[in-house]
Order: C-alpha cells, then sequence, then structure tokens
C-alpha cells in the first residue's frame, strides 16, 4: 500500500482534499490546511491546482471516476434488471461506509449554490451520467417511460444519501432495495 507522503505532491494534495472536504465540508477547509496536512508548499499547490475550485473540481472528479468504475464492475455480464439492482445496490451500500457524511455531489451543490460555477458542472456531469445509464438500464429492460423510471431511481439515491445520514443506514439501504423493486416488478424483467 502506497502511504501518503509517497504519493507525487498532486495525488497527496487531491487525497487530502477529498478526505477532508468529504468529512468536514470545502468551504471549513482552506489551503493553509490543505498544504500543510499534505506536506506541499503553497507554490506546490498552485502550480497544480490555479485556484482551490480547482481542487474541488478535481476532488469530484476523482471521487465520479470511482463511482464510475464500480457501477461498471456491478453491471458486467448482467441482465438488465440484474445491472439496475446492482447498481442501485453499489450506490445504497455506501451509505454503510465508516464515516459516511452524505453525497459527495450533493454536499458539493449545497455550498455551491450558483448553477454556473464550474464546480456546478462537475456536479451536473455525473448526475446526468447517473440519469442516463439508469435510463439506458431502464430501457433495456423494457420500462414503458424510460425517462420517468430514471427520474425515480435518482430522487431514490439522492433520498437515500440524505437518509441514511440521519437514520438507520441498514434500514434505508433495505428500503432502497425494495423502492427498485417497486419501480420495477419482476413481470417487467
Amino acid at each position: 500500500m502506497t502511504t501518503t507522503s509517497e504519493l507525487h505532491p498532486k495525488d497527496r494534495l487531491l487525497r487530502t482534499a477529498s478526505r477532508l472536504f468529504y468529512a468536514e465540508g470545502i468551504h471549513t477547509v482552506g489551503i493553509e490546511r490543505l498544504v500543510t496536512e499534505a506536506q506541499v508548499t503553497r507554490a506546490t499547490f498552485y502550480r497544480h491546482f490555479p485556484s482551490k475550485d480547482d481542487l474541488v473540481s478535481a476532488y469530484l472528479t476523482a471521487t465520479a471516476d470511482g463511482i464510475r468504475e464500480a457501477v461498471a464492475r456491478a453491471r458486467e455480464g448482467k441482465s438488465p434488471r440484474e445491472a439496475i439492482r446492482a447498481v442501485m445496490a453499489v450506490l445504497g451500500d455506501t451509505t454503510l461506509e465508516d464515516g459516511f457524511r452524505g453525497c459527495q455531489f450533493l454536499n458539493a451543490a449545497a455550498e455551491y449554490p450558483d448553477r454556473n460555477h464550474a464546480v456546478r458542472a462537475v456536479i451536473d456531469d455525473q448526475r446526468s451520467w447517473l440519469f442516463g445509464i439508469l435510463r439506458d438500464l431502464s430501457a433495456d429492460m423494457g420500462h414503458p417511460d424510460p425517462e420517468h423510471a430514471a427520474r425515480v431511481l435518482v430522487l431514490l439515491h439522492d433520498g437515500a444519501f440524505q437518509a441514511a445520514e440521519l437514520d438507520d443506514a441498514e434500514v434505508v439501504r433495505e428500503t432502497l432495495r425494495r423502492a427498485v423493486d417497486e419501480v420495477f416488478p419482476s413481470q417487467q424483467a
């Protein structure tokens, strides 16, 4: 396993930012703390990220990449019905992880309310990607209204990620699983 000090400075900054932004919130973590904990200089920070917002965008992009890889693995070799259940399970299972603090994208959106901000573009891209995956799987299953089904699944995702922070995450995960089955009754498969 690679220790943080063995990483390239840019990777150390990104790993440190990911940990701190998720645990404490983006706007509460200053550049001085980031460079101190990543063990880099301010000059190194600005060489790799012209602004803190650029680092936030990189953090969210890296998070999106991880989610996309997990979703691709979950879908591999499965029927559309099995794939949609697996995708939602992957998303729901993250609510059980130690240190779970909600959806990184929803959390960031709350801190960046300006829809024209560059950080929101990264958030919007991830949400569009998720919607597209769910819409395509719904269509592959033969759902009569795949756009609506995908919107419902995105709402279920968003609600589960918020509820898991407030309620029993196991119950939320099971509720999410059952809700997905209700959107796609077995006779539709």
